[in-house]
């Protein structure tokens, strides 16, 4: 777990908005990565393949679930020695391996692009660790947008629970009242009510259901439609809630 910074981040100008979003499935298509580091993974015990269909049901709690997941869904439960090992073989894998065929999403750096000149303030809260969500995005030439990247294993809790989303707020300098998250999943959207935060869902990422059933305030379906308008409807309660059918 990566320990608080000695001083507090100095808090966001009065009224300044915070975007904050999920990474994997939101932020960056990560999925060739993960499934590949994953195979390599459960190789050592002797297991096929997983899919980027199957990647669906995996994701969202960080790479010891995934894994686990993954041996599950083929019959082999793992016990919990058997676990380290395997978590050090997924990152050694995907920590050399990175940015490998990651990208961000159409769109994205646009947007962002569009909300930092409209002074809004950005970060990232994921389950994935933080050091690898950290190493990703600066090889991306990503993390001078972020006021903050928090990841599953920053503090002693994790998306759903509202701490990790009012926490990543927190080291931001945010405030709740003034904080909007986006994401692609059930831990997402739910860490987002959890939180008391509006709920901005995109359909593009790893979810296992339709993000219209997890009902989130807004979908997406394109980061252009992320603009400053619409954080600041959300911000202010006016955005008609959108789904897709």
């Amino acid at each position: 777990m990566t320990p608080a910074p000695e001083n507090a981040r100095q808090a966001l100008p009065q009224n300044r908005a915070l975007v904050v979003f999920d990474l994997d499935g939101t932020l960056l298509d990560t999925h060739v990565d993960l499934v590949e580091s994953l195979n390599y993974t459960i190789a050592a015990l002797n297991l096929k393949p997983v899919t980027y269909d199957d990647l669906t049901h995996l994701v969202g709690q960080g790479a010891r679930v995934m894994i686990e997941r993954a041996c599950k869904l083929q019959g082999r439960p793992i016990s919990q020695e058997e676990l380290p090992a395997l978590v050090e073989r997924f990152v050694a894998h995907y920590s050399a391996n990175m940015p490998g065929h990651t990208e961000p999403y159409p769109g994205l750096v646009a947007a962002m692009d569009s909300l930092k000149a409209s002074g809004y303030a950005l970060a990232v809260c994921t389950n994935k660790m933080e050091g690898l969500a950290t190493v990703l995005l600066e090889k991306l030439g990503l993390t001078h947008y972020f006021d903050a990247i928090t990841g599953g294993d920053t503090f002693e809790y994790r998306k759903p629970d509202a701490r990790h989303l009012t926490g990543t707020i927190e080291r931001a300098g945010g405030d709740v009242a003034r904080a909007v998250m986006i994401g692609d999943s059930v831990n997402d959207i739910a860490v987002a009510r959890n939180a008391g935060v509006p709920a901005i869902a995109v359909p593009f990422g790893y979810s296992d259901v339709p993000v219209s059933s997890l009902d989130p305030d807004v979908i997406i379906t394109h980061f252009d439609e992320l603009t400053p308008e619409l954080v600041e409807s959300l911000l202010n309660g006016s955005a008609a809630k959108v789904a897709i059918v």
